[in-house]
């Protein structure tokens, strides 16, 4: 297996940091290969500028800068997010990437005529999962509609294998967590993982 693992978060020592190394230790210990992007370390440009708008169809001009991160994407069969959820979804510097990096002719291949849909381009994927923290409770991120979870579950996950395997695993109330609340967190993302590598 082939795990590319995506991270946003922008401060050292921050408790999604943890959720990371979790995963990256459980991994290895699967032997499976592994690529991470830090977004943040990495000072990933999320925004898409007029050039590459003009060029976003065009297969040989598309990926120009973003070389790195398409061969990322296509090179993994196991992809892992782990971000907090701010403002009930993804941090900017992620959905840029998203926006930049699933290019057409990479991650979807545009409609072949009239009233079709777009048709996925990642079907190499068989594995799909998200690592977050959230400030809300479940029930008010259920109530605003999880739409951080629903783009890359569903969004991203149109764009997978057929029968992908999905995993979904948030820490509720990030702001008024204990040690006690986070060690018992960290225990669930072992478990997640296990589930989603076996």
């Amino acid at each position: 297996m082939r795990a590319l693992i995506v991270y946003a978060h922008p401060r050292d020592g921050s408790f999604n940091e943890a959720i990371r190394d979790i995963i990256l230790q459980r991994l290895q210990g699967y032997g499976v290969e592994i690529r991470m992007r830090d977004l943040y370390d990495e000072a990933f440009n999320p925004v898409m500028d007029k050039l590459q708008l003009e060029n976003y169809q065009d297969h040989l001009q598309n990926k120009a800068g973003l070389e790195e991160y398409v061969k990322d994407l296509l090179w993994c069969d196991m992809l892992i997010f782990v971000y907090p959820t701010w403002w009930y979804g993804l941090p900017a510097i992620l959905k840029g990437w998203i926006d930049r990096v699933f290019l057409p002719g990479i991650a979807f291949h545009m409609p072949s005529g009239h009233g079709k849909n777009i048709s996925p381009g990642l079907k190499h994927i068989t594995r799909l999962a998200i690592f977050t923290t959230c400030g809300a409770s479940w029930w008010l991120t259920q109530f605003v509609g999880s739409p951080g979870k629903r783009t890359i579950l569903r969004g991203v996950g149109l764009l997978c294998a057929r029968h992908c395997k999905t995993v979904y695993l948030a820490h509720y109330l990030m702001d008024s967590s204990t040690e006690e609340s986070r060690s018992a967190h960290l225990k669930k993302v072992a478990r997640k993982l296990d589930s989603l590598v076996k």
